[in-house]
């Protein structure tokens, strides 16, 4: 099918991806191009980073095989480096997620990290021409991978109702506001559901629209939102707390879940407003204290550093009002008792 879709963007298409994604649907990939007609450039693993590195490999590859136009397969990090590069080259992109754990394959912009994984910066990429969006493929993937989208997405709502302020109010921003709330109450009513519906590998209408909410309603509030709305707190402590190599073996939406919780202690919740993000959270599997994100061993000092990279983070500049290291620090220890007493509560039940 993709070939079809594809053809009139050009006739040489260099897929890029992660090794995983690659080794699900390049097969089929390339049947469906070359029976389209296309010739196919060959295909690339994308680097493990969204460096800049990776990205210069991805655009030198692009010269060498004389590609027309780009394929992104795979999760945030591939897409997001081949998005890069789509931009450095000003040729069309396609992505092709095979995992719905972030709104990359949707959005115009791309994540850059070092080479070992720590948070550089948010820039903006290629925009894609078409993203292709098999729900057989992500429902037979890791049930982990679609638990991190909906920690991603969750931010949406929460970051949004806090940065949009009545300055920035006009048809664009209301619009990406409407479809926050949209994405909450998703999340909300087939969270659940959809996990459980990768744990049998059974596409549901829980599982559809939860991949929509992550993919494509999350992807049109970052559009709409842009730069004055697209982020906030939850997403400059997830960028924090890249700084501990202890987390880098969670995704990104799992840190950003954690993050949440401690957005919501930052804006002064209450026990009673933050219950129903920790029933969801519990629900989906997803982290609500330091120690469910590796930090169970952090001492104060390597917090210290998170929240003193999480205030200087362009995201946290969005907040309506100045955020301090100190504010991000106490932040983080309020989530982790939120959670804490949680799991002690539901314990009891």
């Amino acid at each position: 099918m993709i070939g079809a879709q594809v053809k009139q963007l050009g006739r040489r298409p260099l897929i890029v991806g992660g090794r995983t994604a690659l080794g699900v649907a390049e097969a089929a990939l390339m049947e469906s191009l070359n029976q389209s007609g296309l010739e196919p450039a060959g295909t690339l693993w994308y680097g493990g980073q969204c460096s800049a590195k990776n990205i210069e490999r991805m655009v030198k590859a692009v010269q060498r095989e004389k590609a027309d136009f780009l394929i992104g397969v795979g999760g945030g990090k591939a897409i997001d480096t081949v998005k890069a590069a789509a931009a450095e080259v000003n040729l069309p992109l396609v992505t092709v997620p095979t995992i719905a754990a972030t709104c990359a394959a949707w959005t115009g912009v791309a994540v850059y990290y070092t080479d070992e994984g720590a948070f550089l910066a948010l820039k903006p990429a290629a925009s894609p021409a078409l993203v292709l969006v098999d729900t057989d493929i992500i429902a037979r993937a890791p049930v982990r991978f679609l638990c991190a989208g909906m920690g991603d997405t969750l931010a949406k709502w929460v970051e949004l109702s806090a940065t949009f302020t009545p300055e920035k109010r006009n048809a664009s921003t209301e619009a990406a506001y409407t479809l926050a709330r949209l994405t909450l109450d998703v999340l909300f009513r087939s969270g659940a559901k959809a996990k459980h519906a990768v744990l049998t590998g059974i596409v549901t209408p829980a599982l559809e629209e939860v991949i929509d909410a992550v993919i494509m309603l999350s992807g049109s509030v970052s559009g709409y939102g842009g730069d004055a709305c697209r982020t906030g707190a939850a997403h400059a402590i997830y960028s924090g707390l890249t700084v501990l190599p202890a987390v880098h073996r969670f995704y990104h939406g799992e840190l950003v879940a954690f993050g949440v919780l401690a957005q919501l202690a930052l804006e002064g919740k209450r026990w009673d407003e933050v219950q129903d993000y920790l029933s969801f959270l519990t629900s989906t599997g997803l982290p609500t204290t330091l120690a469910e994100i590796g930090l169970a061993e952090a001492t104060r000092t390597d917090l210290e550093k998170v929240a003193a990279v999480s205030a200087q983070v362009e995201d946290m500049f969005n907040m309506p009002y100045p955020v301090t290291a100190a504010m991000v620090l106490d932040a983080l220890y309020q989530a982790d008792a939120w959670g804490k007493k949680w799991q002690k509560e539901e314990g009891k039940k």
